[in-house]
Formats: C-alpha cells, sequence, structure tokens
C-alpha cells in the first residue's frame, strides 16, 4: 500500500494549533521581566539572582523529555500532545496568581517569602514546560516537513505577541495609575495585577488551541510516509536514554549553536534589572526597594517587550531570507545582529535610546524560536518527535544551569555587582555561537519550490 504525503495546512490552521503558545509566552514575558525584581523586592542579592533562576532550566531539564516521551505514547480522545497543554496551562495559571503574592501567602502561614517564591517559580516553570513542549511537537505531528520552518515562524509571531503583552503590562498598569511600589518584602501591585491578566489569557488560548485543531489519529500517522513506525509498538520509558545515546549528528552540533545562545538569554533575563539600576540610573547594588529601582525593573519590562515586538516581522522575513541565503547563514546573521544588540546595551548610556539594542535582539530571538527547530525536524523521526525536541531542551537548560551557577559569583567578585559588564559577556557568546553556526552546521534546505510555497503561505 502506497503511503500518503502529509497534507499542507492552511494558514489559519497553522495559526490555531499554535495559539496557545502567545498564552505560554505572555506567562513567559512576565516571569522573565519580573522574576528578578520580585525575588530582590524579597530580599534576594544581585548575586544571588542566577541561584533562584536556576529552577527554571532544573525543572525543563526533567519535565521535558517525559512529557516529550509521554506524548509520543498518547493517544486519548483529546488527542495526542492536547492533554498537556491543558494539563500545563492550569497549573502555570495557579503559579501566576500565586508567584507574585508570596509574601501575602508567607503571612498566612508563617513560611520565608523568598522561600515561597522560588517554590512558586519552579511551579510555574515545570508547568510551563508541561505546556510548551507539545507545542513544538506538534508542528512536527501536523506538517509536512517542507512547512516546518513556516510552523515555527507563526510560533515565533505568536510567541512575539504574547511576550510584548506580558512585557508591557506591569509598566502600562503603572500609567494607568496602579502603583510599582509596595512596602518592604512585598511587590508592587502593579506586577501583582499583570500576573492575574496573564493566567486568564492562558487558559484562553489554550482552550482555543485544543477546541479550533484535530491532532492526527494513530491510523492517519501510519499512512503517511514519515509515520510508519509510529504505532508498531510503544516505546519504555527508560528508552529515552537509548533515544539521547543515539541523537542525531546534527542535533548535537544544533546543540552547541543552543549552548551559546541561551547562555546570552539567560544572562539577559536574569541580570537586565540590575544592570540598568547600576549602569543607567546609578543605583548601588543595594539599592532593591526604591522607587528607582523598580522604575529600572518598569524599563526591563518595555524593552523585553521591544525585542519581542521586533521579532514578530522578523519572523515573517525568517523564510525568504532563508530562500536567498540559506537556514544556518539566516541563523548566523540572526545571532550576529542579537550579540551586537547585547553589545551596545553597555555603550548606550541613554535609556530613551536603550531600544536600538533590542532589534537586534529581536531578529535573534526570532530565529532562535524556529530555525533550529525547522532544521532540527528534518533529522529526526516523526515517531520520536516529542522526546526528540525534549532533550534538544537539554541544549537550553545546561547553558542556563552553568550561567546560574556561576554567573552571581563572576558578577559579584569580578565585574564588582556591575550588572552591565556580564551582559557583554553575553553579547560575546552570542556572536560566538553565529560563528559556530556558519562553520559546524550542515543545512539540509529545502528545494526551492518548496520554499517558495512557503513564502506565498506567510502573506495573508
Amino acid at each position: 500500500m502506497s503511503k500518503k504525503i502529509k497534507p499542507n495546512l492552511s494558514m489559519p490552521q497553522i495559526i490555531n494549533m499554535s495559539m496557545g503558545f502567545l498564552g505560554i509566552q505572555m506567562a513567559f514575558g512576565l516571569q522573565n521581566g519580573n522574576a528578578s525584581r520580585i525575588l530582590a523586592n524579597l530580599g534576594a542579592d544581585v548575586h544571588e539572582l542566577s541561584w533562584f533562576w536556576l529552577v527554571a532550566p532544573f525543572t525543563g531539564l526533567i519535565v521535558q523529555p517525559i512529557i516529550g516521551h509521554m506524548g509520543d505514547n498518547t493517544w486519548s480522545p483529546l488527542g495526542r500532545r492536547k492533554p498537556y497543554f491543558l494539563i500545563g496551562a492550569i497549573l502555570c495559571a495557579i503559579g501566576l496568581v500565586l508567584l507574585p503574592n508570596a509574601a501575602t501567602v508567607t503571612h498566612m502561614f508563617a513560611a520565608n517569602a523568598l522561600l515561597l517564591a522560588v517554590i512558586f517559580l519552579a511551579m510555574m516553570d515545570a508547568s510551563v514546560n508541561i505546556a510548551m513542549e507539545p507545542f513544538r511537537a506538534l508542528v512536527g505531528d501536523m506538517l509536512p516537513k517542507h512547512q516546518g520552518t513556516l510552523g515555527f515562524s507563526i510560533q515565533t509571531i505568536l510567541i512575539g505577541i504574547g511576550a510584548v503583552v506580558g512585557s508591557y503590562v506591569p509598566s502600562l498598569l503603572t500609567k494607568l495609575g496602579v502603583s510599582n511600589e509596595a512596602p518592604e518584602g512585598f511587590v508592587g501591585d502593579n506586577v501583582i495585577y499583570s500576573f492575574y491578566v496573564g493566567a486568564g489569557l492562558l487558559i484562553i488560548t489554550i482552550l482555543y488551541t485544543i477546541i479550533t485543531t484535530k491532532e492526527y489519529s494513530p491510523k492517519e500517522f501510519a499512512e503517511f510516509d514519515d509515520g510508519k513506525e509510529v504505532v508498531e509498538e510503544k516505546s519504555k520509558f527508560r528508552d529515552i536514554f537509548k533515544d539521547f545515546a543515539n541523537i542525531p549528528t546534527q542535533m548535537k552540533k544544533l546543540g552547541i549553536v543552543q549552548f551559546f545562545s541561551w547562555f546570552a538569554l539567560f544572562t539577559m533575563w536574569v541580570f537586565t534589572t540590575s544592570a540598568l539600576a547600576t549602569h543607567h540610573f546609578g543605583l548601588s547594588p543595594e539599592d532593591t526597594h526604591s522607587k528607582a529601582f523598580n522604575n529600572a525593573g518598569d524599563l526591563t519590562g518595555e524593552l523585553f517587550g521591544m525585542y519581542n515586538l521586533w521579532a514578530i516581522p522578523f519572523a515573517f522575513l525568517l523564510t525568504p531570507i532563508a530562500k536567498w541565503i540559506g537556514k544556518k547563514q539566516t541563523h548566523a546573521l540572526a545571532l550576529a545582529c542579537g550579540g551586537l544588540g547585547l553589545i551596545s546595551m553597555y555603550f548606550i548610556k541613554d535609556v530613551n535610546h536603550l531600544w536600538m539594542s533590542m532589534i537586534g535582539l529581536g531578529f535573534a530571538w526570532a530565529s532562535i524560536l524556529a530555525m533550529p527547530y525547522a532544521m532540527l525536524i528534518e533529522v529526526i523521526p516523526q515517531r520520536k518527535m516529542g522526546v526528540y525536541m525534549g532533550i534538544f531542551n537539554f541544549f537550553i537548560v545546561i547553558p542556563q544551569i552553568i550561567n546560574g551557577l556561576f554567573g552571581g559569583p563572576i558578577v559579584s567578585n569580578i565585574f564588582g555587582n556591575q550588572a552591565m559588564d556580564y551582559v557583554v559577556v553575553g553579547g560575546v557568546c552570542m556572536l560566538i555561537g553565529a560563528i559556530v553556526t556558519m562553520i559546524f552546521i550542515k543545512s539540509e534546505d529545502e528545494t526551492p519550490q518548496e520554499i517558495e510555497e512557503e513564502i506565498q503561505q506567510v502573506h495573508f
């Protein structure tokens, strides 16, 4: 019996299946822009921030391969990946409500506010990973490989929209009169209410994807030419270790690029608020409760919103740029722009001009969210899509763990608590990622006809 070719999906279908990522990234944007600020408000020192952020990569390291493996072997009435969307969204929404209210919960249960915040942060991260990994795998499940770049680009656009909303809400609420100040040991109302908004939108967007998207059944997968083994035999949990030992060479090389890319991103997320406070606002590293420090926190959220905003148009450009110069060249160019963007933050003294740094970071972020995955699905089997996407996450979380362990002491002992110097180190790492991409990655590019089909679909 001849095998069927997986059909192309329309633009509305791809948007529907990726809409939940908008809500996930709003939660992620709120966390990235405000977690360091919340922890500092609750008493964490600058050199401790990266240690507290370790809960994020550690939970990703554990959760994503497990969820990927379970998704590969789940066939429920709700679907293959959708049960995990729903579970992750509910738990993450609870975490969003609890994290900024850690001090209030502390007074109710006589606990340590900072410890509770870290626990709630871990809960959020685990939940985001439960929901996020299946969305990556869903692109591989539902789209033919020549639509992979398009699928991940659409996800990037929706990620950008969600992150922009999440990043800007705290400063918008401040401008609307909601206080960004709070008594020592508490978090400002603008942050608390922003997290409530994020929790609501997360649930709504996940439910939208669940309702509007129908996953392929096991029988349909078996009929596709690249899904011949998907229902032959359910793999055992211990097979995760076998899969890790057998990862494709291209995936290993992409992992090196991911290491430098995500080391840089983690540096930016953790230290930007402190960097702005000391380098641009002239505050001492210990000043974490003043209005000026919270203004630096608001500015961090705005800047993070800007790079996500710039990522949206760049996501539309990824496919045509990849046609002109190739996938790996596109990714290398984007990483180089991102590295220069981070480094430029040191030299731009006027905070009103820092938006220019975010242009390069927007290009890099758009590519990081799309191009490595578009190159990855070319070399991994359909029946292992989930587990390999989860294993690929190792190359994202390991650099964050290393950075989390050593970043704080480096800022404290080498850079004299001047976090902006370490942000520059992050920029250099992203430049190294660009060089590694050009030297080591072999891009199995699509045929001109396949890319042309994607370009035509990008234009609504």
